[in-house]
């Protein structure tokens, strides 16, 4: 189980990353948003492909759903951090923050 300081740390680990507040939750970025962490610190929303999306939400449905709603359809994705691994914590947030980063750099 992955709890919110440790999440944090993963993120901000991340080459660049930047923390800001974004409502209730604290917003990760680099060059744009691509994940937030609950006010509770029990969820993630990572931002995905639609594709993986759906790819993560079958694999482990106990862990991965989407944003009900037009966020949720462009690829936002909720992450539950007890029911997720360190390891798959670790991949979703590579996963959003490549998105983020764009084509041009790597970790």
């Amino acid at each position: 189980m992955v709890d919110a300081e440790r999440f944090t740390r993963m993120a901000m680990a991340l080459p660049e990353v930047m923390s800001a507040p974004h409502f209730d939750r604290t917003a990760f970025k680099v060059k744009r948003t691509f994940a937030t962490l609950a006010g509770d610190g029990a969820s993630v929303s990572l931002k995905l492909t639609p594709d993986e999306q759906e790819f993560k939400c079958q694999l482990a449905p106990e862990v991965f759903r989407p944003i009900d709603n037009g966020w949720g359809r462009q690829g936002w994705t909720v992450m539950n951090l007890a029911a997720a691994t360190e390891e798959g914590v670790q991949a979703g947030l590579e996963m959003a923050y490549a998105h983020a980063v764009g084509p041009s750099r790597k970790r």
